[in-house]
């Protein structure tokens, strides 16, 4: 992709990681983009404004007034292609996620039309903070893209997470973002999307299930909205926040069989899904009714399957309509998930691998391979799950264009 003629609003917010906005700028402008820069009061205590016009070629916003003059935030949102905050601090971020409007980059940010990109920088406890991370996903539900933080020496002298994303690395994503069709290109599209774990009751106090958080379901989920679907998410039991969208639809179940009634109620009305939820692969034959009481009656509780959601969907999947599993896989995983794909009747299966040190469940970032008959796999590097679930879609939506032409 080239940014040639697009039209980005640079939103610089008060943190040291500001001076690299100096450098995104010229970046930005070396790729073709037109840049109007917005500073707040407090990022001027780090860089100056005139560094910024100099290098746009355009004054800069700071004030929504200023000597009697109003300066119209609404026009400015609405002239951009993009509105990409860098550096956002933790306050720019509480800001943006409860909708106040008292600096011109909020007041901006609520009137724009466009897709927004924030990158934070802050300090590694400020980062890790439950508010900060409570912004974050409440963020991403509105179908903003988070940048990621780095790794590195932060101005406290801590050392870890909480850098603002360098300017080549965020210069190379927008590289790879196509605007003319972000917003809708998957318009008109009902997507089943599964998530999270399924509980199987022993009694009313224990039960068979696994570590999902569902973070990567909601995720595509979000993504999904972004890009103009209509979803309908089937989940287990979910501690995560979930999407607030017109378009979204939550079908909240607890068991396997529960999530096979829900899906095969919703998918024939679907163009598509995604088969995300981690269910639980067996269930006690016998549930009791009162809490078991000593180890020998834990040890002869007896099991059986749970239903395959996968390959009953898989079976009722129409020539026009298209569906992506998921496979986690610890060994041969590549192979394993090529045959699961074959089996089920996936147009793509999605592959998470695990190790020792490190898994997909309860994680903020994962890497995927996505694995399509007769191709070579195609790699997903380590992101933010939002990252991934966009990357996921880059990567799908071409083949959903063809299955809906023919």
């Amino acid at each position: 992709m080239s940014l040639a003629g697009k039209k980005i609003v640079l939103g610089v917010t008060g943190s040291i990681a500001a001076y690299k906005s100096v450098f995104l700028t010229r970046l930005l402008i070396k790729e073709g983009a037109e840049v109007k820069v917005i500073m707040t009061p407090t990022a001027q205590e780090f860089v100056g404004k005139i560094t910024f016009s100099t290098l746009s070629g355009h004054p800069v916003f700071s004030d929504l007034s200023k000597e009697g003059n109003w300066s119209n935030h609404v026009e400015l949102g609405l002239w951009a292609d993009l509105l990409l905050i860098a550096p956002a601090t933790a306050h720019t971020l509480a800001g943006m996620a409860n909708g106040f409007a008292d600096s011109m980059i909020l007041a901006t940010y609520l009137s724009a039309k466009c897709p927004v990109w924030i990158a934070p920088a802050m300090d590694l406890d400020m980062w890790k903070h439950p508010a900060s991370q409570e912004n974050v996903q409440k963020l991403q539900s509105f179908g903003h893209r988070i940048l990621d933080v780095e790794n590195g020496f932060l101005a406290s002298g801590l050392n870890g997470k909480g850098r603002m994303a360098e300017p080549e690395k965020i210069v190379e994503q927008l590289l790879q973002f196509d605007f003319s069709t972000q917003d809708k290109d998957l318009q008109n599209q009902t997507i089943l999307i599964t998530a999270g774990p399924t509980y199987e009751p022993i009694d009313p106090v224990r039960f068979i299930g696994n570590r999902s958080s569902g973070k990567m379901g909601v995720a595509l989920a979000t993504a999904a909205l972004a890009r103009g679907a209509n979803v309908h998410f089937v989940h287990g039991p979910l501690t995560v926040s979930l999407p607030k969208h017109s378009n979204f639809k939550s079908h909240p179940v607890t068991t396997a069989a529960e999530m096979l009634d829900a899906a095969k109620r919703i998918y024939p009305k679907c163009t598509g899904g995604v088969l995300c939820a981690a269910v639980s692969d067996y269930r006690p034959k016998t549930y009791f009714d009162q809490k078991l009481k000593g180890v020998d009656k834990l040890e002869q509780i007896s099991l059986e399957k749970t239903e395959d959601i996968a390959a009953q969907l898989g079976s009722q999947k129409q020539q026009t309509q298209w569906l992506i599993g998921f496979a986690l896989e610890t060994q041969n995983a590549k192979l394993n998930a090529a045959e699961k794909r074959e089996k089920k009747n996936f147009n793509f299966i999605v592959l998470n691998t695990t190790s020792k040190n490190e898994s997909p469940f309860g994680s903020e970032e994962n890497s995927v391979w996505i694995i399509r008959k007769n191709e070579e796999p195609v790699a997903i590097p380590k992101a933010a799950k939002l990252n991934v679930a966009h990357d996921i879609f880059n990567y799908v939506v071409p083949v959903i264009r063809s299955l809906k032409k023919s």
